[in-house]
């Protein structure tokens, strides 16, 4: 059987392995199937016509979309830089780039300091993750300095 953990995914290097935030996964896919079972529920009951009742099946097919969206959110590191996977936007920054990584008290997830002067956010390392997170913004952080070139 395969090595499915994130290091035998990242070619054995514990450091590259992608970043994933743990409750960010099983929380919207939970959420997202209760909402297309919801709004199926409520549209079939409140619906005089099968358009009414599919309007509203659709708008819980619209939550679960954004939830699932949610749910795969990630930041993945390769030999040129992280690519960054957030809930709307997708990014790749050159290791050179990054300054450094920020995961202050308070924030729901690690920043990124960019050369330009400005931020990232990497929601996929999530203060709701507790510990786990504040180890991957440490990860995060250790990957930056190995892969940053000197100046």
């Amino acid at each position: 059987m395969p090595d499915l953990t994130p290091a035998a995914a990242a070619g054995g290097d514990p450091l590259a392995a992608p970043f994933r935030p743990r409750r960010g996964r099983v929380v919207p896919l939970a959420f997202g199937a209760a909402a297309i079972v919801l709004f199926a529920i409520v549209g079939a009951a409140i619906g005089s016509s099968v358009g009414e009742a599919l309007s509203v099946a659709g708008i819980g097919l619209l939550v679960a979309a954004l939830m699932l969206r949610y749910a795969t959110i990630r930041a993945v590191p390769g030999p040129e830089g992280l690519t960054v996977r957030n809930l709307f936007l997708s990014r790749t920054v050159a290791w050179g780039e990054i300054l450094g990584v920020r995961f202050p008290d308070g924030d729901p997830w690690a920043h990124l300091d960019l050369a330009e002067g400005d931020t990232l956010a990497v929601m996929a390392i999530q203060r709701a993750d507790a510990q786990s997170g504040r180890d991957e913004a440490q990860r995060l952080a250790t990957l930056v300095a190995a892969r940053t070139p000197s100046a």
